[in-house]
């Protein structure tokens, strides 16, 4: 089956690369900001449903249906304030697509963030970006300075009678912080550590007031949908997987980009379209994480002919995530890189939960014995054991995280494991005979 590339026209981030001017007179005149006022005017309810039938879902890792989410805030105000809050703590390893579209494309989410707002009654917003993200912020703080100028935001916010501020707040460098309530904790000054839920962000969420928290990426779409239509968007991809999507490729390919295109895209087709091919060749592939360094790795074999998309990557036990794809060519010790992962997931778990707070750690010492072949051959399954008595078991999503890539691991390359465990002992042998 051939697949349709996405073409420049139905591209939604015009200035991807930075090669245009990304000021507010430069994004005008490719079509942003345009008629924004007019959207607005059909009111919040047809907003709403228009992104429900986009079929848009949450850009994040998540998936979740966009719409649906912003349809959980109150339609009525019981007094209290309504808050959208957009998640640009991306600190995800293998991530990097959001830090484009803030460096390069910043109106998107300027103007996106304005009519999400609007659409949930809420006239303040705040952009919680990622601590080491220094010129990503000054970028977009500069965005934000020039629809204010512009009277696009604040009183009377593209003469909509609607008063919208947006506010952009700068981490301090905490994976955790990229949880969503963790990320409201941070918000209010306190310590980033995630809430219990219920009570659910859109009931208590910023202050304790209603809030949704959003992508970047989710955000910034949202123009663009409301623009061209629901059913524009929707023709993108597989139902249920609709739409366009950024991908982050790096790791072992000629060309590591990120990219617009297509959900549902075939991997194949776009590791050779877009990167020039796998490093040494296809029959050198030897794993991929499909999503972020938080989804389990895939074989060479499983990544053939799999679509890029929610579902695709579900039956396959992994996920498409952040989209950001990591490529490991037949060089790449497997065992080695997943333990770099469950080291840093070790390093950046919070504490609260015990399963979290001892489980990453145990994990990454039993990883540090197989990376080396010092492991017996029966702690396979009990570390298999351990990332089950993590996943589901905490506050968050962090032990899942962690016990995902180790998942993969023993799931696809068991047999690699059991191999350097086995050399490793017949070197032993070899050893004490040898002193004999």
């Amino acid at each position: 089956m051939s697949f349709d590339f996405l073409t420049d026209k139905d591209r939604i981030f015009t200035n991807l690369y930075g090669m245009k001017d990304r000021s507010l007179k430069g994004v005008k005149a490719r079509g942003h900001w345009d008629g924004t006022g007019a959207i607005l005017a059909k009111g919040r309810d047809w907003i709403v449903q228009e992104m429900k039938d986009s079929g848009l879902r949450g850009r994040g890792g998540a998936g979740f249906p966009t719409g649906l989410k912003w349809s959980f805030m109150p339609k009525e105000s019981d007094g209290r304030p309504h808050y959208l809050v957009v998640n640009a703590d991306e600190s995800e390893p293998g991530t990097c697509k959001d830090r484009e579209i803030m460096r390069h494309d910043p109106h998107t989410l300027v103007e996106g963030c304005l009519i999400a707002s609007f659409a949930m009654g809420a006239n303040a917003c705040y952009i919680y970006i990622r601590g080491e993200y220094v010129r990503e912020k000054e970028a977009l703080q500069q965005a934000i300075d020039e629809a204010y100028e512009d009277g696009l935001i604040g009183k009377n916010a593209c003469g909509s009678g609607f008063d919208f501020d947006l506010y952009l707040s700068h981490g301090a460098g905490a994976y955790i912080c990229g949880e969503e309530t963790a990320l409201l904790e941070s918000l209010e000054g306190k310590k980033g550590m995630p809430r219990l839920k219920p009570p659910f962000p859109a009931n208590a969420g910023l202050y304790g007031n209603p809030t949704t928290v959003n992508n970047v990426e989710s955000i910034a779409v949202v123009p663009t949908i409301l623009r061209r239509g629901a059913g524009w968007f929707a023709s993108f991809g597989r139902e249920r997987n609709a739409g366009t999507k950024v991908f982050g490729i790096s790791g072992h390919v000629e060309r590591p980009c990120v990219v617009e295109e297509a959900m549902s895209i075939p991997f194949r087709d776009l590791i050779e379209k877009h990167c020039g091919g796998v490093r040494g060749g296809w029959d050198n592939l030897k794993a991929v994480i499909p999503g972020g360094s938080s989804v389990p790795c895939l074989t060479m074999e499983q990544c053939e002919d799999v679509l890029m998309d929610f579902d695709a990557l579900s039956a396959l036990k992994s996920g498409l995530g952040t989209a950001a794809v990591i490529v490991m060519d037949k060089d790449t010790d497997i065992i080695k890189a997943i333990w770099r992962l469950s080291k840093f997931y070790k390093h950046e778990s919070c504490g609260q939960c015990t399963p979290c707070r001892e489980g990453t750690g145990w994990m990454m010492r039993v990883m540090d014995r197989l990376v080396a072949g010092d492991a017996a051959i029966e702690e396979i399954d009990m570390l298999q054991e351990v990332t089950k008595q993590v996943e589901g078991h905490t506050i968050c999503a962090l032990g899942d995280a962690a016990a995902w890539p180790i998942q993969g691991l023993i799931r696809n390359f068991r047999g690699e494991i059991e191999e350097r465990i086995k050399a490793k002992e017949a070197g032993r042998v070899t050893a004490a005979l040898a002193a004999e």
